[in-house]
């Protein structure tokens, strides 16, 4: 999914389900490495996250930190979803900018 936030920062955002959830198969790095690789030279992102209701390998979550991936598992999703918080925070992501 593309979308642009306020003051035209685009979001590429990736959706990974697992049949089983946390208990199913990880995300590796071989999805993170696809969407590393079309997130911003073809799409074009500023902010580039890959989101599964299970969990990612920390070899994942090394490489996602490495390649200023973000990386939403089923914790931070239940986390978003029970807050008034938006995306962004709790992503670390930068603040969107104000005029």
């Amino acid at each position: 999914m593309r979308a642009t936030a306020p003051f035209r920062r685009r979001w590429v955002i990736q959706c990974k389900h697992r049949r089983h959830g946390g208990a199913g198969s990880p995300v590796g790095t071989r999805d993170l490495h696809i969407l590393n690789g079309t997130a911003r030279p073809v799409h074009g992102a500023d902010i580039a996250v890959l989101i599964t209701n299970g969990r990612f390998t920390a070899p994942a979550r090394a490489f996602a930190a490495q390649q200023r991936l973000h990386v939403v598992d089923r914790r931070l999703l239940a986390a978003r979803a029970a807050g008034p918080r938006p995306l962004w925070h709790h992503l670390g992501a930068p603040a969107p900018h104000t005029r």
